[in-house]
């Protein structure tokens, strides 16, 4: 794999494309829910793992190696830090994905909302760069479907899309029904790190 995506996430242009936080004002029968319980999903993918193997300071150029080969990239000055990279540290990007659905007992009238923020996190300034953006989306939306023998629930958001999530825990569909409203937090994070092996 080449380092496009570290290249993206550390040079920070990723944060371009998030939304801004646009919040809708939820119903008031949503607004103090009684949660019944929660379900999540979880999911980590290593993007990228490999040593550096050759650093130039004059060209701001970073030479990476793994096992499916060699690639490079050229750090912009927004890449703090850059001094601090050395021959033999490694370069780790991963991305996470998190689904939650807390299950709210109250019948729909129609109103579903949608909250995004985003956040991003950089190293500091006697450390070895690296960067963290974190994006979570609350929406309340509608049942529109609950299969209890395949753990699946699917909803209807406020642009109407219709989403069908996986439930770990079958017990949390005994009591959810068709009608009734859903909070779904869906929360994933790109990080990237360069740091020094252990000895």
């Amino acid at each position: 794999m080449n380092l496009k995506l570290a290249q993206i996430f550390l040079a920070s242009s990723v944060a371009l494309v998030f939304s801004s936080a646009a919040i809708a004002q939820p119903s008031p029968a949503a607004s103090k829910p009684m949660v019944i319980d929660a379900a999540a999903v979880d999911n980590s993918y290593q993007l990228y793992e490999g040593s550096v193997v050759k650093v130039d300071k004059k060209t701001r150029t970073i030479f990476f190696k793994n096992k499916e080969g060699e690639s490079k990239f050229v750090a912009g000055p927004e890449i703090k830090n850059f001094d601090q990279i050395k021959k033999g540290d490694r370069l780790s990007v991963t991305y996470e994905l998190a689904v939650a659905i807390e299950l709210i007992k109250t019948k729909s009238d129609g109103i579903r909302s949608k909250v995004e923020t985003n956040t991003v996190t950089s190293s500091k300034a006697n450390e070895k760069p690296s960067e963290t953006i974190a994006n979570k989306t609350t929406i309340i939306a509608d049942i529109v479907e609950v299969n209890r023998d395949k753990k699946l629930v699917s909803v209807k958001g406020p642009s109407g899309k219709i989403t069908t999530v996986t439930v770990k825990n079958p017990a949390l569909l005994a009591d959810v029904n068709v009608g009734e409203q859903v909070k779904v937090i869906y929360y994933d994070a790109m990080a990237a790190s360069i740091t020094t092996p252990k000895k």
